[in-house]
């Protein structure tokens, strides 16, 4: 039997009856083969994340703690050698003065140690207010009878009630708040070059 050919769209009719589809084999009894090509190939393209950049500079080194009050021991421990030594050797109106003067830092000092928070300024406001007090004291009698009672309190209270003394104590709290005010920006300008060099 003749084949028939047909148009593109509905197939071929084959001699043994059965119909050949567009890309497809004609099988035994009319049966027709699937199109068995691999699908074309697509390729999918996944999103890509962008991760931020991170920082390659280590953090800071930390800076050890100063302990202030442990300098303020040591500049108190000279303070008060100094003053034996002056109360030991020294007389007259220079040895009175320098006395006077080595007590106000001394004074200064202690309250650092007790309020190292404050303000520098407080502590010397504070400091300057206790001399002051401690000398007008003596104009009441009440130190020379302590005195009296316990001589090493000789150091600490007085005796003689003098107003050049007042002069002196706020020249020795204002020389010392000087030096502690210096050492202060001192350890604050070193811990600083410290850190950002780290």
């Amino acid at each position: 039997m003749r084949a028939t050919q047909g148009d593109g769209t509905t197939g071929a009719t084959t001699a043994s009856g059965g119909t050949r589809m567009p890309g497809g084999a004609a099988a035994p009894g009319g049966a027709t083969q699937p199109d068995r090509r691999p699908p074309p190939d697509v390729t999918t393209t996944e999103p890509t994340t962008t991760e931020p950049p991170t920082s390659s500079t280590p953090p800071p080194a930390r800076v050890p703690a100063a302990r202030p009050w442990l300098r303020t021991l040591l500049a108190g421990g000279a303070v008060v050698t100094a003053g034996l030594l002056v109360s030991r050797y020294g007389s007259g109106p220079v040895g009175d003065a320098l006395g006077d003067a080595l007590y106000a830092a001394l004074v200064l000092l202690l309250v650092a140690f007790v309020v190292p928070r404050r303000a520098l300024a407080v502590q010397a406001a504070v400091a300057l207010a206790v001399c002051w007090a401690v000398e007008v004291a003596q104009a009441t009698g009440g130190p020379e009878s302590a005195v009296r009672a316990w001589p090493p309190l000789r150091y600490l209270l007085g005796t003689t009630f003098a107003w050049a003394d007042l002069v002196w104590y706020a020249v020795g709290v204002l020389a010392t708040w000087w030096l502690m005010l210096g050492t202060s920006r001192g350890r604050v300008g070193a811990t600083g070059a410290a850190t950002t060099s780290a």
